[in-house]
């Protein structure tokens, strides 16, 4: 790292939030196929709607799974070998699923979707890699914008659901098999900008930075700390840190617990109104619904990276969880009209957005340097296992409850996060910062 310079980092900050957006835009682009159908498929090859959420949960327990070895794999050889050897996994994921829909193997759907659960682990660790090189006062924005790059291809990705069934036609490929076509081909696209892209690697200068600054031993970031042990001990002696934890793990399951069931939900509203059985107009309606939610998720994180640099990163965390107490209202009222529940759904992306890029940040600040890599593994691990239980139990209290009920369920577990945050934030009061 003998090259480079103070003057040239920025350029290289710079070049790193581009090529990290762009590989965004494709992975986007590459799961949105499992967001929209992803429940229809599974009730489709099981026979089951008890299995409706299932590929959600393999998918987000792959990626809880994942985080902690990649984080480490990270931290030892840098970001462009953890984040292509991810997105070459789930690429063959994709290619697994399309092969699942084809034979109507339904184990093999849930192992196509442990792999796509790799590309989840690739989207997590590109917002945290677009902070390894930057300036304190821009670590929301630089988070964000990468962030934000993911909402053309995911919002591209559920309306594809149409035409990727057309394209599957032309192979001979089942209606809700063609879409996946579409994911494999953004995948490999990703794969060869990050491999190409990628270089200097971020993190790589990063931790030679620390060392020449005294911030942290010379190859202590790659050698020291990696496992959940160590990772939570460092969280532990932060409140900061913890308040970013809680709010991360919180927004995430209320997110997904809720998105995984919207797709039969209103599948179910279509087939009272007489729409068909997995008619094509069905499938392009609920991908256009959840394209809205993800153009939520991912439309205005700029704003609120901007607004968490500017206005604190706790007061952008309380607005979040206020939307998705919101969110959980209307759509939880209104649960037989498609349009109330599509509405529900986009403020619903606008909470999680605003909550989880300001508790990001603020968790990424709160620790020292060299355990930063394996604290945002540590975070990525229990977000991703929490939220396969809340895709489980969501499921469960859809079939109980319904979907009004599910809402209340998401509406207590927001409040119980706004109460840990105004304890934890009476804590940080007194506390120095990390």
């Amino acid at each position: 790292m003998a090259e480079i310079t103070d003057s040239s980092i920025p350029g290289i900050q710079r070049r790193t939030v581009a090529v990290l957006s762009g590989a965004q835009l494709l992975g986007g682009l590459g799961g949105g196929a499992a967001l929209s159908i992803g429940s229809l498929l599974a009730v489709d090859l099981s026979g089951s709607e008890a299995w409706a959420g299932s590929l959600t949960t393999v998918l987000t327990l792959a990626a809880a799974l994942a985080a902690l070895p990649m984080a480490a794999l990270a931290a030892a050889r840098g970001r462009r070998i953890s984040l292509t050897l991810c997105l070459l996994i789930a690429l063959a994921g994709a290619v697994l699923i399309i092969v699942a829909a084809s034979t109507r193997l339904f184990p093999l759907l849930l192992l196509g979707g442990v792999g796509l659960g790799f590309g989840t682990t690739a989207n997590l660790q590109s917002r945290f890699a677009a902070t390894d090189l930057a300036l304190p006062r821009h670590r929301g924005r630089d988070l964000s914008i990468v962030v934000w790059a993911t909402t053309i291809g995911a919002v591209a990705g559920p309306n594809l659901i149409k035409p990727g069934a057309q394209l599957g036609a032309i192979f001979g490929l089942p209606e809700m098999a063609g879409p996946f076509l579409f994911s494999a081909l953004a995948m490999g696209a990703a794969i060869l900008l990050l491999s190409f892209g990628l270089r200097p690697d971020p993190l790589r200068i990063a931790q030679s930075r620390w060392a020449e600054e005294g911030l942290a031993a010379p190859g202590s970031t790659a050698s020291g700390g990696r496992s959940l042990s160590g990772g939570m001990a460092a969280i532990w002696r932060s409140p900061r840190a913890l308040m970013a934890l809680l709010t991360v793990i919180g927004s995430h399951v209320v997110m997904v617990s809720v998105m995984s069931m919207t797709p039969l939900h209103l599948q179910q509203i279509d087939e009272h109104a007489a729409m068909g059985h997995h008619s094509t107009d069905v499938l392009a309606f609920i991908g256009f619904s959840i394209s809205l939610h993800i153009a939520g998720m991912f439309a205005l994180s700029p704003l609120f990276g901007w607004l968490s640099d500017r206005l604190g990163r706790v007061p952008m965390m309380v607005i979040g969880q206020c939307m998705l107490l919101v969110s959980a209202g209307i759509a939880g009222w209104g649960q037989h009209d498609a349009g109330l529940v599509t509405t529900g759904l986009v403020l619903l992306g606008l909470g999680w957005s605003a909550s989880i890029i300001a508790a990001a940040t603020l968790l990424s600040e709160s620790v020292p340097p060299e355990q930063r890599v394996m604290v945002q593994g540590v975070s990525d691990t229990l977000m991703g296992f929490t939220a396969a239980a809340g895709s489980i139990l969501a499921g469960a209290v859809l079939a109980s409850w319904g979907y009004g009920g599910l809402n209340l369920s998401i509406a207590v577990l927001s409040v119980a996060v706004l109460l840990g945050l105004l304890l934890l934030h009476r804590v940080t009061r007194r506390a120095p910062a990390a």
